[in-house]
């Protein structure tokens, strides 16, 4: 596989794909590796106790599975938009696809996106291996070139870019023989208000283990945190480039003065007077809202311990002749 590609195409992601892919591989993990139930049911037998035989295939030390997938998208010149995907049967014994599913699905796209075609082909994984190739050369009759989609499902904290790899195709000599490998290609994520929209709603979604809602805001501060903290660090990296351009120890270049300055309109100003009257009134409002809750906590604590204080003197006044003062 060689490092780059040379073929000058301009990929453009949008991120339904990638959820789409996302989707496909937890939906077939989770069929694959059900979660296991503590008891039996009705008997209340404790199924957890198993013999060493069945804690050596646990789902945990299964390899995980792959997915397939077609991606479609338009081309457009030297620019390749890839808008979205759908799943493929695969038959990994005999590296073949199920033809007539392939040509039932495009059909079915067609009628709804008729401008969209079949750009190349997904799957998952940490990086393409051999057997992908045949994929590749089994979709070059509907695609001379195809591109090739990889999204690694594993979770790596250190990671900071997106886990997709595209790959195209190329034909190299090797050993005297031609033969087609894979190179990485470069590319940007593109997106349009209503994918913006739902990306928001997922992210916003509740998890599954029954997190709370401030374990969700945690998430999201946590987030907004490290989104803040790397705008410092670029600006940061701009600041100092203008300071050595400033003091003569690199050469100055009008080009990348007028993107940076480009790029400071961009950026909010924070020291005007409109700005520090928006975000008073925002603060102040915000401030209220905590007040009211507060406020509403305790009115509904306190409507709780009169009715309570109220039942147990009606019981006292029943036995003693006494009446409740509330």
């Amino acid at each position: 596989m060689a490092s780059s590609s040379s073929s000058g195409l301009t990929f453009k992601l949008h991120p339904l794909v990638i959820v789409n892919i996302s989707d496909h591989y937890t939906r077939v993990k989770s069929q694959m590796h059900p979660p296991l139930t503590a008891t039996n049911g009705s008997d209340g037998v404790d199924n957890t106790s198993s013999s060493p035989s069945s804690s050596s295939s646990s789902p945990s030390r299964s390899p995980p599975p792959r997915v397939y997938g077609c991606v479609i998208g338009i081309q457009r010149g030297r620019t390749v938009e890839i808008f979205n995907s759908f799943e493929l049967l695969y038959d990994p014994s005999t590296h073949s696809l199920d033809r007539a599913f392939l040509e039932k699905k495009q059909e079915l796209y067609k009628k709804v996106f008729p401008h969209f075609y079949i750009l190349g082909w997904y799957s998952t994984g940490s990086d393409a291996q051999e057997s992908d190739m045949h994929i590749h050369k089994a979709l070059m009759d509907i695609n001379e070139s195809p591109v090739y989609v990889l999204l690694n499902p594993s979770i790596n904290h250190a990671q900071k870019d997106l886990p997709v790899t595209i790959f195209e195709s190329e034909l190299h000599v090797i050993d005297g023989i031609p033969q087609l490998i894979f190179v990485r290609a470069s590319y940007t994520i593109e997106t349009v208000e209503a994918e913006r929209i739902s990306v928001d709603h997922v992210a916003h979604l509740k998890p599954s283990d029954g997190g709370s809602a401030a374990t969700q805001l945690a998430a999201h501060l946590t987030g907004t945190h490290s989104a803040i903290k790397m705008l410092n660090s670029r600006i940061r990296v701009l600041h100092h480039y203008l300071l050595s351009m400033q003091k003569g120890d690199i050469p100055c270049e009008n080009s990348l003065l007028r993107q940076v300055s480009s790029l400071l309109r961009r950026l909010p100003a924070i020291e005007s007077g409109k700005f520090q009257d928006d975000f008073l009134m925002e603060y102040n409002d915000t401030l209220l809202i905590t007040y009211l809750a507060m406020f509403t906590n305790c009115s509904s604590s306190m409507n709780e311990l009169v009715d309570k204080f109220n039942t147990a003197y009606d019981r006292h006044s029943r036995r003693g002749g006494r009446t409740a003062f509330f």
